[in-house]
Formats: structure tokens, C-alpha cells, sequence
């Protein structure tokens, strides 16, 4: 199963692998050079199609935790100051997605859109320091009656070129369906309150809708 996100560049990919293959059958003559081209092409189409997956998870709905929303590494736990919404101390989590995790980002948590915006930015590796400030991102804000209000970051990384939101504000939005969608390499950000009791740690691998990244204080 893939993603919507993908469909036009798994066609693109499709095509332009068809294309690739007759060429080489009718222009190639030498066997090692056409094969050569065609299974590198084929490696193409597979990590496109690979990347794009969307593995159907069937989600336990859960007031009194917060799921990771994306695929990836944990690779920050640490108290933080939000300058964008909170302007106050929060405790920050991050999940760093290489480009062969799956890309779907899911809601952690249900509730309301209180605040969505787009941030235009830079590229720097998603795990560079100030990549949750200078890089091109998405800052969306959710009211949940257990935890208060919860921010997520979508940060795009070296390669990613485009981040998709779904949140807009004023939605309902329910634990674990689809958030948006980051291309090729990100990270996401969750910004909790503090005293949350944390329940992942350093270099964890993290599974979007599954695995349980805080529980009710």
C-alpha cells in the first residue's frame, strides 16, 4: 500500500523506467552495458516505491497517551525553551526519519487545531542543532482535553524538498491518522509539558501510531 503523496512520482518512476528498458533493448547492443542500466533503474523505482510506503497499523486509541507520529529514531529528550507558540519551557522529543523509513506522519495525540502555519527555511541535516528553527518546517498546535496543548514540528532535512500538512486550524483531529507527509529524509519534533512522564529513550527506534511516546502526567 503507498501513500497518495506518491502516486505522481510513482508514476513518473514507472514510466521513465519503461522508457529506460525499451531504449536499452533497441539502441544497447552490449549486454553488461544494458543490463547495467536497467537494473540501476529498476533499484530507482524500487526506492521510490519503498519510500512511499504506507503500512496499514490499526491504531488503540488512547486519551492518556501521546504516539509517535512518524517512523524513525529518538534522538532528543531534553527540557527546551518554545519561542514560537508556548514562548515558555517544554520538553522536547525528536524522531530522525532517514530516507528509508516510512514518511507518514500521524497525529499523536486527538483533539483540536489551535494553531497551523508553514515556515519557508533552510535545508541543514535534520539533525543539526538549529534545524527546528532555520530549516523550512511546520508548526501545528493540538487542544487535548488530557494533556493540554501539544505542539509538533514537521522539519524537512538535506533532501526533503516538501513538506505536507493536513492540519488546519479549527479541525478535529483523531490519535494516529494521517498528519502529512514529509519527502525524502525529516525529522519531527514534540514539544510536551513539563513533568510529562516520558516513555521512549536516546536512540530508540520509534514506530509512527505505535509506540507510546509519553503517558498521562
Amino acid at each position: 500500500m503507498f501513500h497518495k503523496e506518491g502516486t505522481q512520482s510513482i508514476l513518473l518512476g514507472t514510466i521513465f523506467t519503461a522508457v529506460v528498458f525499451l531504449a536499452t533493448d533497441y539502441f544497447i547492443q552490449t549486454e553488461w552495458i544494458r543490463m547495467t542500466i536497467e537494473i540501476a533503474t529498476l533499484l530507482l523505482l524500487i526506492i521510490i516505491l519503498q519510500f512511499f510506503r504506507n503500512p496499514k497499523r490499526t491504531v488503540e486509541i488512547n486519551e492518556n497517551h501521546i504516539i509517535a507520529p512518524v517512523d524513525g529514531k529518538v534522538v532528543v529528550i531534553e527540557e527546551v525553551y518554545e519561542g514560537e507558540y508556548f514562548k515558555d519551557k517544554r520538553i522536547q522529543v525528536s524522531i530522525f526519519m532517514s530516507p528509508i523509513n516510512v514518511h507518514v506522519t500521524r497525529y499523536a495525540l486527538s483533539g483540536m487545531v489551535k494553531f497551523s502555519k508553514y515556515h519557508p527555511g533552510k535545508f541543514l541535516v535534520a539533525w543539526h542543532p538549529k534545524a527546528s528553527e532555520e530549516n523550512e518546517r511546520t508548526t501545528v498546535v493540538i487542544e487535548n482535553k488530557t494533556f493540554g496543548s501539544i505542539l509538533y514540528r514537521q522539519i524537512a532535512g538535506a533532501l526533503a524538498r516538501r513538506i505536507v500538512n493536513y492540519a488546519q486550524e479549527g479541525m478535529q483531529v483523531v490519535q494516529g491518522t494521517d498528519a502529512g507527509f514529509i519527502k525524502f529524509g525529516s525529522r519531527v519534533d514534540i514539544f510536551l509539558p513539563l513533568g510529562t512522564p516520558i516513555n521512549v529513550v536516546l536512540d530508540q527506534k520509534a514506530i509512527g501510531g505505535k509506540t507510546i511516546i509519553a503517558i498521562k502526567p
